[in-house]
């Protein structure tokens, strides 16, 4: 049970001016800056509360809550003001604010520091890029360009699908240094060495991308584990559980449940490190790990350690795997629990070929809501790591193709097509191309300019 919460503050605020920024729990829960009347996004189910939001933090109608941060611009001409978490990498606490009789009422049920920022056009992304900039932190590494099997292929990608693409983009002359390929690869979630019947080798993918000139990345999961997967059946004991003994379960995904790697195992552990030693030894610098949210669900651990503790030491324990050059992108991740320990993040919801999923949830798939999270999200972007806005896809028919590639180019941030590239028309080719010759951090100022809040 997270504990009560503690008035912190009351402020004058004009009810009709004011904004008030949430900071979601992880990559794919909603984040931005709302109209005192609006209503805020929130989960739909318990699956999506559990793998897009912050399960077990249920937030009353008619309140604003911030996982761990909270900015309040008051729309009267006085200072922005910020509340966030005093531990942000091990204490995350929920910052609430209700609004009465024109007064914004704040309050927290953990520590918290207290922050104002002049008020000007930047407003409360300058208030949250302040709180960032005084963490101190080193300027990320520019993030080279990527091409990505997951937003064409999806999880029946082929070895024959890398290879074709691999041999379009240097026959397009496209500016890829990075060719990664996503999910469907692998037998199970969990089993990352053992291959599915749609590729013969992994090594041997990598050496083909190496001996084209550029990079071989990867995608894996290393927190999730398929009940059906080959680690469940022989090492149970390497799941986390819950208070009775039963697997935790991280949601559903796939049509099956997913348990959670238990890496305080000295085993689990192990055998995470020998998956991330094989993969750099094959010949892969680029690694996109993902689902990472269930690193850090509270549950029954074998060293007794503690949800946020975990996930950190077990982030660690894949950087300690593949050495300090090679690129680590996070997604799906636990935000501020997050910060140090990754080049580049996905800020915002999957990307999918429309603007509107028929899932209600705006922690799901879909243009318009990778917009909205990744637009109150440009405050992270060249200060706590690259933004990852999402995957350019130009072809078409993907619904509002040039809007979607025109915030794209906004961002600034990691830039990754995700297209059959033989399948791009004159504008895709051309859009693609461009997109991909940008700078990785031309946009870290780049702010106010990015849309508008909600209503």
């Amino acid at each position: 049970m997270p504990p009560p919460f503690t008035p912190l503050t009351s402020l004058l605020v004009d009810p009709a001016a004011a904004r008030v920024h949430e900071e979601g729990w992880q990559s794919w829960s909603p984040s931005g800056a709302y109209a005192l009347g609006a209503t805020p996004y929130r989960p739909t189910n318990d699956n999506w509360a559990t793998v897009s939001h912050r399960p077990g933090r249920t937030v009353p109608a008619g309140t604003f809550q911030g996982e761990g941060l909270l900015a309040l611009d008051p729309g009267d001409g006085s200072p922005v003001r910020l509340w966030a978490a005093a531990d942000p990498l091990h204490a995350v606490p929920s910052i609430r604010l209700t609004v009465r009789e024109g007064r914004a009422e704040v309050s927290a049920d953990g520590p918290v520091t207290e922050h104002s920022h002049s008020p000007g056009p930047d407003g409360i992304q300058g208030a949250l890029a302040a709180w960032a900039d005084g963490l101190g932190l080193p300027a990320p590494r520019p993030a080279p360009t990527v091409w990505c099997s997951r937003y064409e292929h999806f999880n029946a990608v082929t070895e024959d699908d890398i290879r074709e693409n691999l041999t379009a983009m240097d026959a397009l002359a496209l500016p890829v240094d990075v060719v990664q390929i996503d999910d469907g690869y692998q037998s199970a979630l969990g089993d990352w060495l053992t291959l599915s019947g749609r590729f013969t080798s992994r090594a041997g993918v990598a050496e083909t991308i190496r001996a084209r000139g550029r990079r071989a990345g990867i995608w894996t999961a290393p927190f999730l584990v398929d009940p059906r997967s080959k680690l469940a059946t022989v090492h149970p004991d390497w799941l986390v559980r819950t208070s009775d003994g039963s697997p935790l379960l991280a949601g559903r995904n796939r049509g099956h449940d997913l348990h959670v790697l238990d890496t305080t195992h000295l085993a689990a552990a192990a055998y995470l490190i020998e998956v991330f030693a094989v993969l750099r030894i094959e010949g892969y610098d680029y690694f996109k790990v993902d689902f990472l949210y269930a690193g850090a669900l509270d549950g029954v651990r074998h060293s007794g350690a503690d949800a946020l503790t975990a996930y950190r030491e077990g982030i660690a324990l894949i950087r300690e795997a593949i050495g300090a050059d090679a690129y680590l992108l996070g997604c799906r991740a636990p935000i501020l629990p997050s910060i140090g320990l990754f080049d580049a993040m996905r800020v915002s919801p999957d990307t999918a070929p429309y603007r509107h999923a028929d899932a209600e949830d705006f922690g799901q798939h879909g243009l318009d809501r990778a917009e909205f999270t990744g637009t109150g999200r440009q405050w992270q972007h060249g200060r706590l790591w690259v933004n990852d806005p999402g995957r350019l896809m130009a072809r078409h028919p993907v619904e509002s193709r040039e809007r979607w590639a025109a915030y794209l180019e906004t961002t600034g941030g990691l830039m990754a097509s995700s297209d059959r590239l033989l399948s791009l028309d004159d504008w895709g080719l051309t859009t693609t191309r461009r997109l991909l010759g940008a700078s990785s951090l031309s946009a870290t100022s780049a702010t106010s300019s990015l849309g508008a809040d909600h209503q």
